[in-house]
């Protein structure tokens, strides 16, 4: 008998792995009382860290290397903070046959994140895409998304009691996100040659800060009941929803950047950098956004989604990597020269 092959297409994140376990792990030993303000002080000093690194990675000269394709990074823009919420908003019909108000507070969010950095501009190389325009554009998303996703979150939320952007609220926000992000960008002379080197060991501390994250909300979560207020058949649901919401992304990035008349190259970064959702900065934010015991099911469509798209977007990359590139245009002959 052979052995058995893992398909192709299915790109299992071992980052998602770990996150499933320590669900799991909160779920049979949650953290409580002062443990859990112990872990909860962890998790925001992780939180901070995180964007202190996030901050330290980007460098501002080598984005602007594909700052002049505006007209692409407006598409992608679009996509990320204005097709995807109101895909979100209409979302809401679903309540309550396939989602929960609380599943779908989740979805809101989600649909208000910036583009992940590395994995989009991974895909695009891949497929032979505009990788510079990819860097500048997932890059941008991220710095902008640190202040605009809070605010779109607001907006999305307004009068469910989610985000509520008080005087507290925004100073977490700047203590917790925009001073540590800032502060990462101004270390980039002291710091960024010594990541570069140590990429493996900064990307332990992202993943750790991450987990620990996940496990103090999934704490919380259990000792308030979490697990009563789901069924597996609202799980599914929730799995059929946001695997629609990425097929609808990628079918009007591809359909718009086509219409658009943008070349190949183009039509690759837009559909990889505007159909992606960054968990490593949408699962921090959410925790400096969101109080209270349902945090873990606010979670729970983005921790999906994530690894939905990295499959759905692995298969399109192979996809495209595999076509040859179309021939060049053939060049139009001059017009014969008048006779006399």
């Amino acid at each position: 008998m052979g052995a058995v092959r893992w398909p192709r297409w299915l790109v299992l994140d071992p980052f998602i792995v770990a996150m499933l376990a320590v669900v799991v792990v909160a779920t049979l030993l949650p953290v409580r009382g002062t443990a859990a303000d112990v872990a909860g002080t962890a998790s925001k000093l992780g939180v901070a860290l995180l964007f202190f690194l996030h901050g330290a990675r980007i460098a501002p000269r080598a984005a602007l290397a594909g700052a002049r394709h505006w007209r692409l990074h407006i598409v992608v823009l679009l996509l990320t903070f204005a097709v995807f919420p109101l895909l979100g908003i209409a979302a809401g019909l679903l309540v309550p046959t396939l989602l929960t108000s609380d599943l779908h507070l989740g979805l809101l969010f989600l649909c208000a994140v910036p583009a992940t950095v590395q994995s989009s501009i991974a895909f695009t190389s891949m497929a032979r895409g505009n990788v510079p325009a990819a860097v500048f554009s997932a890059s941008f998303s991220n710095i902008a998304g640190i202040g605009l996703t809070p605010l779109l979150a607001a907006a999305l939320l307004a009068g469910t009691g989610g985000v509520a952007l008080t005087g507290g609220a925004i100073g977490a926000v700047v203590l917790q996100l925009l001073v540590p992000f800032a502060a990462g960008q101004l270390s980039r002379r002291w710091t960024a040659d010594w990541l570069d080197r140590h990429r493996q060991l900064t990307g332990i501390v992202d993943r750790s800060s991450i987990l620990l994250v996940v496990y103090t909300a999934f704490s919380a979560g259990v000792v308030a009941g979490i697990w009563q207020q789901i069924s597996p058949g609202r799980l599914a649901g929730l799995l059929l929803v946001v695997g629609a919401l990425l097929a609808t992304v990628l079918g009007l990035a591809y359909g718009a950047a086509r219409l658009l008349g943008f070349s190949r190259a183009d039509r690759v970064t837009i559909v990889f950098c505007g159909s992606k959702k960054s968990l490593a900065t949408g699962l921090p934010m959410a925790t400096v956004l969101f109080s209270g015991a349902n945090l873990g099911l606010l979670l729970l469509p983005m921790m999906l989604f994530h690894q939905i798209q990295l499959i759905v977007c692995a298969a399109l990359a192979r996809a495209w990597a595999a076509r040859p590139d179309p021939p060049p245009a053939a060049p139009v002959p001059p017009a014969p020269a008048p006779t006399r």
